[in-house]
């Protein structure tokens, strides 16, 4: 059975490292955001992209659950020093790797290419995959400031700023990277990660042809709630929703990918919600997802992993039709 997941960045991570466990590497295909991308300090950075590098090379720190375990930080400390852009953190080690996607790109390769190469330094066997090679940014319209970064308003704004709108410039002329719709129209199972959707997710989807894709083998899409008792569990997914005026809910999360999915994962504490999800022609499957739980990973994986199609009864969770 291949697997194509769609990706943001720790959620993401997180399922992975489930995924990677249960389905051989090469079964296994991530698909990630770069929306969140940067151009800092002349060079390339692709946050999304790293996160699931370093996560599931185990390198990734704990504490922040992004970054590199035993940073040092002597580079910021220098830029710091000398009056420069300190905002965005990048540990010494950390920047190394964007020294080389930076190198590598400028000599004419592809991200996608740039991305397979840093992954197996890694030693990651499993194929990920920019969902484009193209620049796509997303830009975020806030109350007081216009449109700003993605990166201004998640990092040096520290999301804490009212959200009107968001976009993702570049879309429309941004080609899906070589293998992505193949893998997306060829994979026995498609699963969307626990991601923020306004910002992790439908970067993703508004790549021209991966929305399309999806929504023609819906009943094979699975999605997972990132939503867990009306809060995000991490970032700022729940006051975005609301901001935007979705609702953030279980039900919210459905009815944001109701043309792109066939099954919803919802977690436990939410499974007063099963009926309301139905309602909206998704069929709702509930059981435990809040992965910083013991063993939750391995269960929500053993269940998103039964799936298939609407007829297969999981493992584990209720709610089913």
């Amino acid at each position: 059975m291949t697997v194509a997941v769609i990706c943001g960045g720790v959620g993401a991570a997180r399922l992975l490292r489930g995924m990677v466990g249960a389905v051989p590497n090469t079964e296994l295909i991530a698909i990630a955001n770069v929306g969140d991308d940067l151009e800092l300090h002349g060079l390339r950075i692709s946050p999304d992209l790293d996160t699931i590098v370093y996560t599931l090379a185990e390198a990734v720190s704990g504490e922040r659950g992004w970054g590199l375990e035993g940073e040092s930080w002597q580079a910021m400390e220098m830029l710091s020093h000398y009056g420069g852009a300190d905002w965005f953190s990048l540990g010494d080690r950390d920047l190394g790797t964007h020294l080389f996607r930076t190198q590598r790109l400028a000599d004419g390769a592809s991200l996608a290419t740039v991305t397979a190469e840093i992954a197996t330094a890694w030693g990651l066997q499993f194929r990920l995959l920019p969902v484009t090679n193209d620049r796509l940014r997303t830009m975020v319209t806030t109350v007081a400031e216009g449109e700003i970064s993605f990166q201004e308003y998640f990092v040096r704004r520290q999301h804490d700023v009212a959200v009107t709108s968001v976009r993702f410039d570049g879309a429309a002329a941004a080609r899906p990277a070589e293998g992505v719709l193949e893998a997306l129209g060829a994979a026995s199972q498609i699963v969307i990660a626990p991601s923020n959707p306004a910002v992790s997710i439908d970067p993703v989807l508004s790549v021209p042809g991966v929305r399309d894709v999806l929504a023609q083998r819906r009943d094979v899409v699975v999605g997972v709630s990132p939503i867990v008792g009306g809060k995000a569990l991490k970032g700022p997914a729940d006051r975005l929703m609301a901001e935007l005026g979705r609702e953030a809910s279980a039900v919210g999360v459905a009815r944001w990918y109701q043309d792109v999915i066939g099954t919803l994962v919802i977690d436990s504490v939410d499974a007063d919600l099963a009926d309301a999800v139905r309602q909206l022609g998704v069929r709702p499957v509930v059981t435990d997802t809040i992965m910083s739980k013991y063993g939750v990973t391995e269960s929500l994986t053993e269940t998103v992993l039964t799936l298939q199609s609407p007829t297969t009864d999981p493992k584990r969770g209720t709610g089913m039709d």
